[in-house]
């Protein structure tokens, strides 16, 4: 991943609608979700969520398809595992592993700031 397109996608999550549309759309899988779904879910009125969702597929996060008339919105998954590489890749001068990125990292042996 570039960097102009990691922080495209950094800057189209940093906004709590957008975060919370991904995030449901992250959870809901491949299959996506309608926007009338989404809308419903997170009880954002149609247009707000047309604009998040505009900014989201700008950043190329999440893809859409038409299913009748319903546009079925879906996370971009290599996308997302992209700027996930793209932010590990120095990570601990290269040794990811030594980073500790998940909490469930039971060999992790260094100290976490709270």
């Amino acid at each position: 991943m570039e960097k102009n397109n990691a922080i495209a996608a950094l800057v189209a999550l940093a906004h709590e609608s957008r975060l919370d549309i991904f995030r449901l759309l992250m959870q809901a899988g491949p299959k996506g979700l309608p926007a009338g779904k989404i809308s419903e879910r997170l009880g954002l009125p149609a247009t707000t969520l047309s604009f998040h969702l505009n900014q989201l597929k700008h950043a190329d996060l999440v893809t859409f398809r038409r299913d009748g008339r319903s546009l079925i919105y879906s996370a971009a998954y290599p996308v997302m595992n992209a700027l996930l590489a793209y932010l590990t890749e120095n990570c601990c001068k290269g040794d990811a592993a030594a980073c500790c990125v998940t909490e469930a990292d039971t060999t992790c042996q260094t100290e976490r700031v709270p």
